[in-house]
C-alpha cells in the first residue's frame, strides 16, 4: 500500500516556473519506480516523466523535455517535477503515480502504475 500526496500546483504566467512535490507514505519509497502524469479538460490523462526507483535514470514527454525535471529525494519519501518555461498548453492536472513494476517498456502507459495522487491543478496564463 501507499498513499501518495501532491502540491504546489497553482496559477503562474507562460514562462513562469512551478515545482510540484508528491510526498510518498507506506511501501519503501526507494524501491519503486515513480512517474508524473498530467489531464487536461476534455483529454485523456499522458504521461509526463518518469524516474527510476534509485533515481539514476529519468525519463520525459517530447512536449517537455528541455523544461521539465524529475527528481526525487528517497531520504525525504519525496518526488519532485521542476517545471520550466511554462506554456498555456501545460494547462492540465498533474498526477504522481507509483509502479511497482517499473521497465523503460511501460513506464509511459498509465495502465503499468499501481497507486496514483489525487492530483495538483497548473493553470498556465497567456
Amino acid at each position: 500500500q501507499v498513499q501518495l500526496v501532491e502540491s504546489g500546483g497553482g496559477l503562474v504566467q507562460a514562462g513562469g516556473s512551478l515545482r510540484l512535490s508528491c510526498a510518498a507514505s507506506g511501501r519503501t519509497f526507494s524501491s519503486y519506480g515513480m512517474g508524473w502524469f498530467r489531464q487536461a479538460p476534455g483529454k485523456e490523462r499522458e504521461f509526463v516523466a518518469a524516474i527510476s526507483a534509485s533515481g539514476s535514470s529519468t525519463y520525459y514527454a517530447d512536449s517537455v523535455k528541455g523544461r521539465f525535471t524529475i527528481s526525487r529525494d528517497n531520504a525525504k519519501n519525496t518526488l519532485y517535477l521542476q517545471m520550466n518555461s511554462l506554456k498555456p498548453e501545460d494547462t492540465a492536472i498533474y498526477y504522481c503515480a507509483a509502479n511497482f513494476r517499473f521497465t523503460i517498456t511501460t513506464m509511459t502507459s498509465r495502465k503499468s502504475y499501481d497507486y496514483w495522487g489525487q492530483g495538483t491543478h497548473v493553470t498556465v496564463s497567456s
